[in-house]
């Protein structure tokens, strides 16, 4: 069995919540967070770790090794704000132009939280643990980067599992997570209709691109319904149109732009395809040409339905089944750990943390300058973590007497 890491968490709380807020004060945005770096590594430091940085981005990966042998478990928490302006008023309230809108202040913090917790515990600890503090998740991607640098073998064997938790507007103290996909791709769909400019009282005597363009837009939603399975959606959400600025002229060009969300690999690959022989079939239809860019930022993250069971097992054990939920559907929204799960097996969850006083169902989202996240959840938050990565190695560790046999 693990420690009781709830109840041990209670006595950092008080730390963790001034990181927290520290880091909510000063919050940096993307890849390059020298000032967020120096705060994780000063509230590592004295605790029995290996640590290294990033060559091309300001990550921390910290490793703690076990006394006893055992598998390797990696740890994530995203560092990085978003460039919104914070319509709070805190006494932590930003102090610049980006806000930590989406809760990876407390990400930080419950990580370091969680290597407070099991670096207590080396001594029994089996295996080892890779704390893994990343930048840029919000963009332009971190997690890619770190896992080229070499995260996932920082311990010098590759991790058997991993594990990350994101907070989220709800029921406060409320844990969520499903089998299968927990997040969708985010991808970015862009399309460009040429055709010949003219005079706007000659059509006839132009290419207008504009009319395709239009009809596109329209037979692209019918063009999921009828090429992809509605058990495995696609949200495409058209989001820039563009074309001439005179209205007595007709462009020689019209363009649009569109996020297309995805949940299976499968959908990911085949989408470019069938959006470009629409593209083109509309075009051709008014005698110009169509011209089709895809770009995938994040695949889906997916759950390893084993670690996915055993994090809604050990969750609840730990914290009680009245507070944990298996989720019934995904999100749409993207994260970049997904990078993480195409590599080792493991599971993404959800801490709901709504302070008291507001109505979860109404409360600002993430991403919202409003939003607002109760630090009382990052003692449970560091908890979850520690538990789910002794738990696991704890599970395929022989016992003592099976290794000397």
């Amino acid at each position: 069995m693990a420690p009781d890491f709830p109840r041990e968490a209670t006595a950092i709380a008080a730390d963790l919540v001034a990181l927290r807020r520290a880091l909510h004060r000063d919050p940096e945005v993307g890849n390059d967070l020298p000032r967020t770096q120096t705060r994780v590594l000063e509230a590592l430091d004295g605790l029995p770790l290996e640590i290294t940085t990033g060559d091309s981005l300001t990550s921390v990966v910290a490793v703690l090794r076990g006394s006893r042998p055992g598998p390797t478990v990696l740890l994530r928490g995203d560092m990085d704000a978003l460039p919104v302006r914070e319509d709070n008023d805190l006494d932590y309230r930003s102090t610049n132009d980006a806000m930590h809108a989406c809760g990876h202040d407390l990400h930080t913090a419950g990580l370091v939280g969680a290597a407070r917790l099991l670096s207590a515990h080396r001594e029994e600890l089996p295996g080892n643990v890779v704390f893994m503090f990343q930048p840029g998740e919000e963009g332009p991607g971190g997690a890619e980067p770190m896992v080229a640098e070499g995260v996932l073998d920082a311990a010098g064997v590759r991790a058997d599992a991993a594990f990350a938790v994101h907070v989220l507007p709800g029921e406060r103290g409320v844990f969520t997570l499903r089998p299968g996909p927990i997040m969708a791709g985010s991808n970015v769909l862009r399309v460009t209709f040429h055709g010949a400019g003219g005079h706007g009282s000659q059509p006839q005597t132009a290419l207008d691109p504009v009319p395709p363009l239009v009809e596109f837009c329209q037979a692209l939603q019918v063009m999921i319904t009828r090429r992809f399975s509605v058990f495995d959606p696609v949200v495409a959400a058209i989001t820039n149109l563009s074309a001439g600025e005179a209205v007595n002229v007709i462009p020689a060009s019209a363009s649009m732009g569109a996020s297309v969300r995805t949940l299976s690999a499968d959908t990911t690959y085949d989408f470019p395809a069938h959006a470009r022989t629409l593209a083109e079939s509309v075009a051709a239809g008014f005698g110009c040409t169509a011209e089709v860019h895809w770009r995938t930022q994040y695949p889906p993250t997916v759950n390893d339905h084993e670690q996915a069971r055993f994090a809604l097992e050990t969750l609840a054990r730990c914290f009680g089944k009245d507070r944990v939920v298996q989720a019934a559907d995904p999100l749409m929204g993207s994260e970049d750990f997904s990078f993480v799960l195409n590599e080792v097996p493991g599971a993404f969850y959800f801490l709901f943390a709504t302070p008291e006083g507001i109505d979860p169902d109404t409360a600002a989202m993430n991403h919202s300058p409003l939003v607002l996240f109760d630090d009382d959840v990052l003692a449970d938050q560091a908890a979850s973590l520690a538990t789910l990565a002794w738990e696991h190695n704890a599970l395929r560790t022989p016992a003592p007497a099976d290794r000397e046999s």
